[in-house]
């Protein structure tokens, strides 16, 4: 059982290989696909109009939305939704849209079969920063550390590839979402690099000829009824192919003075965020570790009910945005740093992807282990969170590591 319209139901029985054809349905171009563990797989095709889009990425968005929504409803959408991304600073505009259907499914199921092994696109790449550079970056942001001007900063760098012909962006997707059928996978359609730029709401839309996706492992928070889920991440261990090896690294970072440390600050700030919205707020005393593919992560799910139904799925996100897991700690500090040391504009890099109805509820991720894809070219993005004790090489292998979750849905993680 499938839906096609604007409601965003819960659906009692969808089989694995009906959302796996959800999955297949996609198109480069087609507005949004979205997969969540526990809510399912959401298509949506077409777009009838893109929310007002200001200079600044985030001025007053959650109203502005409440408003688009309020006035598609009045048009006669039945509980009409938004899809799409925020960035991570405010040097672009939101980009969400009225898609012109939606098709929802129940969650991809572990036993859809892996993805065949993509052929390998022939392709340069280009890292910036050079991982020479990345590791000296991460001892300049040390210093400031040390000298106790800033706690954390979560430093990203990227991989810039150029291929001999157009990327298969439905296919990776599509090998991204299957290889971590438990992460939330994503794709949205952008207008052009440069193309980005206010409109009107109605009207002619322009081409969607770029598409950002990924797969991020982190929950920035759900929204069903009164029901409130957030599952921030921090500290991490690449995978290892040996088995022993790859227990011993998950048992390393359960006991990670550091890494606890790190991830305690993150959960701290969400949970202190979302306490005023909540009549209750649950908050586990310990972090979980849990794995994707690629790499160990240690988690929190901090659950709640709200105060004031009223408070959308949106509203949240924008208040959590940006957790210390991609930003740093104290924030504006952490971002002043990160704006004078990355060489490049993250865009919607650690920004958040998702959607969000009429009556308030919806999913937002956090924008990693991602890429940004224009015809024959792909950037992709990683991080991680400098703290004091940080080692500048293993920082420099965590986000090789974080970057093969994209190579390998391309065949090319041996390209670094």
């Amino acid at each position: 059982m499938t839906t096609i319209d604007s409601d965003i139901p819960d659906l009692a029985a969808v089989t694995d290989d009906e959302a796996a054809r959800l999955l297949e349905a996609y198109e480069a171009g087609s507005s949004f696909f979205f997969s969540s563990p526990r809510r399912g797989a959401l298509l949506a095709r077409g777009v009838d109009a893109t929310v007002p889009k200001t200079r600044c990425a985030r001025s007053d968005l959650p109203r502005r939305v409440d408003d688009f929504l309020a006035a598609a409803t009045e048009f006669g959408r039945r509980n009409p939704v938004v899809v799409g991304a925020v960035p991570f600073g405010e040097d672009l505009p939101a980009h969400l849209v009225l898609p012109s259907e939606v098709v929802r499914a129940a969650p991809l199921g572990a036993v859809v079969p892996r993805p065949p092994r993509p052929n390998a696109p022939e392709c340069s790449v280009r890292p910036v920063p050079s991982p020479a550079e990345h590791e000296r970056a991460v001892e300049r942001v040390l210093r400031r550390i040390a000298d106790g001007r800033l706690d954390k900063v979560v430093l990203a760098r990227s991989l810039e590839l150029t291929a001999t012909e157009p990327i298969d962006v439905h296919g990776v997707l599509r090998n991204l979402a299957l290889a971590d059928p438990a992460g939330y996978a994503f794709a949205v359609d952008l207008p052009r690099r440069g193309e980005d730029g206010t409109r009107d709401s109605y009207g002619p839309q322009p081409a969607l000829e770029r598409t950002f996706l990924g797969a991020s492992p982190e929950l920035l928070v759900s929204r069903r009824g009164d029901r409130v889920r957030s599952n921030p991440m921090a500290g991490s261990r690449p995978r290892s192919s040996d088995p022993d090896e790859d227990r011993r690294r998950a048992a390393a970072l359960e006991t990670s003075e550091k890494d606890l440390r790190e991830h305690a600050a993150v959960v701290e700030q969400v949970a202190r965020v979302l306490r005023p919205y909540c009549r209750e707020l649950h908050v586990p005393e310990r972090p979980s570790v849990v794995a994707t593919a690629a790499m160990w992560h240690l988690a929190t799910e901090i659950t709640g009910d709200l105060a004031d139904p009223a408070t959308s799925s949106l509203e949240l996100a924008d208040a959590l945005h940006p957790t210390p897991a991609v930003c740093g700690t104290p924030t504006e500090a952490a971002r002043a740093a990160i704006a004078e040391t990355e060489p490049f504009d993250r865009g919607y890099y650690a920004g958040m992807v998702g959607w969000c109805d009429a009556a308030g509820d919806g999913e937002w991720v956090v924008a990693i282990r991602c890429a940004d894809v224009e015809d024959a070219s792909l950037r992709l993005f990683a991080g991680g969170g400098i703290v004091a004790g940080s080692d500048p090489a293993e920082e420099l292998a965590e986000t090789s590591a974080k970057f093969r979750t994209a190579l390998s849905a391309m065949g090319l993680e041996k390209s670094l």
